[in-house]
């Protein structure tokens, strides 16, 4: 039986234009958690060892690098952590193969972003603890919003254009300046 060899969805070095930074992350296993009707109990008993509590829309719970983003109705990532058992709380499905994360930082990071996401990403609209999803161009993607810039979370098919799409947003933005 042949060895299959995981690669990443993109091998790209960091890349920095006046103020902002463009880098491919690795965040570990990403696990969709669907909760079942009635479940909000059970899903508050299971998440309690990871210190976790189910998303409200548009946010996220996280600790100790540990994240449960909103990405949906009753639907959340969990993020960085091997998902435990939920019994019949939710339905749960391994996403890690299928997403790729771009992390996008600096001072100007919401103006690059909002080139693409029909949102005001500013700080002020869209504070750190913040997650949508939401198009990125014609790509799906999940943007959560951290302390030094945006989190993105986008099909792993779709790294390659997302990069370059925020790649030439951040070329415009820096010949600008």
């Amino acid at each position: 039986m042949p060895e299959l060899i995981a690669k990443p969805a993109l091998e790209k070095a960091p890349l920095t234009l006046g103020t902002c930074r463009l880098e491919a992350v690795d965040l570990g296993p990403i696990t969709s958690v669907a909760l079942f009707p009635g479940q909000e109990k059970a899903m508050a008993k299971a998440l309690k060892p990871l210190g976790l509590s189910f998303p409200d829309p548009n946010s996220l719970s996280a600790k100790a690098g540990v994240q449960l983003v909103w990405t949906g109705r009753e639907q959340a990532f969990l993020i960085g952590v091997t998902a435990p058992d939920f019994g019949a709380a939710a339905a749960v499905t391994d996403q890690s193969g299928g997403w790729a994360a771009l992390r996008l930082s600096g001072d100007k990071a919401a103006e690059v972003l909002m080139r693409h996401v029909p949102l005001d990403l500013r700080a002020a609209a869209f504070p750190p603890g913040r997650a949508v999803r939401a198009p990125l161009g014609h790509m799906s993607s999940v943007v959560i919003r951290e302390e030094a810039g945006f989190l993105i979370l986008i099909f792993r098919s779709m790294a390659r254009t997302a990069w370059h799409e925020i790649e030439v947003a951040m070329r415009t933005l820096a010949a600008r300046a």
